[in-house]
């Protein structure tokens, strides 16, 4: 009989998920290369570098990828012939790994857990409590797969009930327009099929954790139907020319994973979940030998690509900028960054809401007068940095309160990741005001460009609270214009035409 030292346990837990914070998986790696070698769209290609030079500088510097360092989720396998050496339950022996971890000094990792989750939504400030999912099995290990899920993906999953005689595919490629680009593509699609509506859910997840292996998988062909709709759900999925971080262009996904499981015969449960550009899971055994550990990856394995701004980037002085210069920047523009800006994400707009219900004004030393706000939660400061990674968050959450900041305070331009929605946008028209687009998992990469940080407002808020950034050469991409031109319409358009010229990719 094996027996499994909650100490090992513990720590097993810490250093996988402080691994997964700063190393992709090689095969993402791998596969992500070669869709920036492929790649035609020139947006498309240059996020997919900074992606790319991003996974490299983390792993070098041992920072998280991506600012958002995710929600835990563990699946966990006891052999029915483990014992336990511990005094805590294996729940709780998770929940203290994840918070070793994301409190570890030399790497920390950004809370960004909630409890009660329908009210008072307040930061339990360590990321606990971990998802934890449960299987007793024959055999004397302890198998644990663990993921950090990113919240931007997991707001974009689906499902759906449907009958026994639809087509799983028209509900894909009907699906993941509707996802947006706020998933950070290219990244996997997850799907469920079959169970109850639960297990559907659980399967989609669990097919996250598995390896991407789709070019093998096309090289040697299909052994079964549930291959063949892999192949056939990755062709038509990236037809769709949505692309990189939803610019347009030819890889939308990296591969698309399908676990089933028996179903009532009058029900017919899929769920859809994409895992984002920051990719993070890995999977250990314990066998009573003591803690885990992971392979580190070789450098060698990354690309020889090292992103550089496009050297028809506009210099742009955010503490000069007017409206009248804003209104010059056209859909699809690169800009870099220069001057103050300041931040402000979900909790911050609704504390800003709730003061202007009140019929009060912004808090003193909030002027938002001719200013741009990035949409950002960053990860705390290690050593000399002046923030961690610092990436954007999804900007479709801040439309409803667009109208609000723009008409009220001064407002002229807001920075953050994908699309915005149609409530976003007839705002973005009216005020002629501009939304730039940083790319969604370069949050290293983009850190580096902030030279200072000060707090501003809400400081209860944590990662959310106002701050203020002074920026150098920050890289953008305007998304949408002051006449309203908007580059997450127009690029996808006009790649999925291109596509259906390009058969090698049907």
């Amino acid at each position: 009989m094996t027996t499994i030292k909650q100490d090992d346990f513990i720590q097993s837990v810490q250093d996988a998920l402080q691994h997964i914070s700063y190393y992709h998986p090689v095969d993402y790696i791998r596969a992500l290369a070669e869709a920036y070698r492929l790649e035609q769209a020139p947006a498309a290609k240059d996020a997919i570098a900074q992606i790319l030079t991003n996974s490299r500088m983390c792993a070098e510097g041992h920072r998280p990828i991506c600012q958002d360092t995710g929600i835990v989720v563990v699946f966990v396998r006891v052999g029915m012939d483990v014992r336990w050496d511990a005094t805590m339950s294996v729940t709780d022996m998770v929940n203290e790994g994840v918070r070793r971890a994301y409190l570890q000094p030399d790497n920390v990792l950004r809370a960004s857990i909630v409890s009660d989750p329908a009210f008072s939504r307040k930061n339990t400030r360590d990321n606990t409590p971990a998802v934890v999912h449960y299987e007793i099995v024959p055999g004397a290990t302890v198998d644990v797969r663990i993921a950090a899920k990113g919240g931007g993906s997991e707001n974009k999953s689906k499902f759906a009930m449907l009958n026994p005689s639809d087509s799983i595919v028209d509900w894909v490629l009907k699906t993941v327009p509707t996802m947006g680009a706020g998933w950070c593509p290219p990244g996997m699609l997850g799907i469920g099929i079959g169970g109850s509506a639960e297990k559907a859910m659980l399967l989609a997840k669990e097919s996250l954790m598995e390896h991407i292996d789709m070019a093998q998988l096309r090289a040697r062909g299909p052994k079964n139907k549930v291959e063949e709709l892999r192949i056939e759900l990755y062709g038509k999925v990236n037809a769709l020319g949505i692309g990189a971080q939803g610019l347009g262009g030819l890889s939308t996904v990296l591969d698309v994973k399908i676990l089933d499981y028996p179903t009532h015969a009058a029900s017919k449960p899929v769920a859809m979940i994409p895992n984002c550009a920051a990719t993070r899971h890995a999977h250990f055994t314990l066998d009573g030998s003591g803690a885990a550990s992971l392979p580190v990856p070789s450098l060698a394995e990354w690309p020889d690509v090292t992103w550089k701004p496009d050297t028809s980037a506009r210099p742009v002085n955010l503490d000069t900028l007017t409206p009248a210069e804003v209104a010059t920047w056209k859909a699809g523009d690169r800009l870099l960054l220069n001057g103050k800006m300041l931040t402000g994400r979900d909790a911050a707009h609704k504390r800003i809401a709730d003061l202007f219900a009140k019929g009060q004004g912004l808090p003193d030393g909030v002027d938002f007068t001719n200013r741009v706000i990035y949409y950002v939660g960053p990860v705390d400061p290690v050593r000399e940095e002046v923030v961690g990674p610092a990436g954007p968050t999804t900007a479709t959450r801040m439309d409803k309160f667009t109208e609000m900041m723009l008409a009220n305070t001064g407002l002229i331009a807001m920075i953050g990741k994908a699309e915005r929605g149609p409530v976003g946008l007839e705002a973005i028209r009216k005020h002629k005001a501009a939304y730039l687009m940083a790319v969604g998992g370069a949050a290293y990469l983009v850190a580096k460009a902030i030279r200072s940080t000060r707090l501003v407002a809400f400081e209860d808020l944590g990662m959310e609270a106002i701050y203020e950034f002074t920026v150098e050469n920050m890289p953008v991409t305007v998304a949408v214009d002051a006449g309203g031109g908007n580059v997450h319409e127009t690029g996808p358009s006009e790649w999925r035409e291109r596509i259906r010229a390009l058969p090698v990719l049907q």
